[in-house]
């Protein structure tokens, strides 16, 4: 494969961060460790200041302050949130972006306020098709100047749990995060959720800005229009068992009874079953599923592996949804290097009987 990683890569992945993959563990991702992708610069925003405006095609244009946000019913959501281009730099050939492994990838708790209290409290004309949200954060895309925006068709931004977060957690957005406000719409793939919100935008015909025309499309080479990148495909990972090389990050077990655990999510429908192999997938048998705590969350996963015999090992996961959506064996290959969701691999050596701290005993 053609791993060589540019400068400007290399950029990207230093302003940027994904998950440990030992933090799959916590049931609920703590802000610091959750993924981050800024596309631009995070915006230097006064609360005092800043007002959310809702306008367009609606009867009752409104501008909201935090306060005004705060002080309407509060709705909570706890979502999983996955980049698009997760698994990008295991994709062949190589795709020049953001070079994420598998750890594109959190699960909150988001506090907000309904998208469609307040689109029904502007009172939505009759011919509204699209909502098109409007972040502060500014830049150039392939040399096209733009503030961030993406839009949503109108069944999807009235649905139940799409939010107006200004919580992650319990406490106000970070900074990197979207404070003060930013949009979640649970189940789709995080380029989705605008952060540093400042606009709401009715509008009566489909949107056709940079991050919807030219970016986020499944697209086989540059000059195929493609199809948009939408809800998230399912995806299982597991906590890397045993301690790990330094360089190499593969993973050391002692011998004897193994368990792997991790966990799945899909944005299609509720992950039904993990399946789990420890021959590099030539075989799978099923994990054991953890009762669902949210519709839009990841659901936790254990597998007991029984490593007695020593030697090297590839170890996979794979999920499957209730929609009967399941994880391919092989990525297949786009252009923007999106929904790369192959089973892991994780390469695990089992030592000899009595091998302690790096010598035999």
């Amino acid at each position: 494969m053609d791993a060589a990683i540019s400068q400007d890569e290399l950029q990207l992945a230093a302003r940027n961060h994904g998950l440990p993959l030992e933090a799959l563990r916590y049931p609920i991702t703590p802000a610091g460790l959750h993924y981050l992708l800024i596309h631009y610069d995070i915006p230097d925003v006064d609360a005092d200041r800043w007002a959310l405006s809702v306008d367009g095609r609606v009867a009752k244009p409104l501008t909201l302050t935090l306060a005004d946000l705060c002080n309407r019913p509060s709705h909570e959501v706890t979502a999983t949130m996955e980049c698009a281009g997760n698994g990008r730099a295991l994709l062949a050939p190589h795709v020049v972006s953001q070079p994420w492994l598998l750890e594109a990838v959190g699960n909150a708790n988001w506090t907000g306020v309904s998208l469609r209290l307040i689109l029904e409290e502007a009172e939505l004309l009759d011919d509204a098709m699209e909502v098109v949200f409007t972040g502060l954060d500014r830049g150039f895309e392939k040399g096209v100047e733009q503030t961030y925006q993406r839009s949503l068709e109108l069944d999807v931004a009235l649905a139940d749990d799409v939010l107006l977060a200004y919580e992650m957690n319990g406490a106000a957005l970070l900074p990197q995060h979207g404070f003060p406000l930013r949009l979640v719409v649970p189940g789709w793939y995080g380029m989705t959720n605008v952060k540093w919100l400042a606009g709401i935008t009715v509008v009566a015909e489909p949107f056709r800005g940079y991050q919807h025309t030219a970016a986020y499309r499944y697209r086989d080479d540059e000059e195929d229009e493609g199809t948009p990148v939408t809800r998230m495909q399912p995806r299982a990972l597991m906590v890397p068992p045993g301690i790990p090389d330094f360089n190499t990050r593969e993973r050391t077990v002692p011998p004897g009874p193994c368990v792997l655990e991790g966990r799945a999510w899909s944005g299609w429908a509720p992950v039904a079953r993990v399946e789990v192999s420890t021959d590099g997938g030539k075989t799978w048998a099923d994990g054991l599923l953890e009762p669902l705590d949210s519709r839009w969350g990841w659901r936790g996963w254990r597998y007991e592996w029984t490593a007695d015999d020593p030697g090297e090992y590839v170890l996979s996961c794979r999920a499957h949804d209730e929609a009967g959506n399941v994880q391919p064996q092989e990525a297949t290959w786009n252009v923007g290097g999106y929904s790369n969701n192959a089973p892991q691999r994780v390469l695990v050596t089992v030592q000899e009987p009595g091998y302690h701290q790096g010598a035999p005993e």
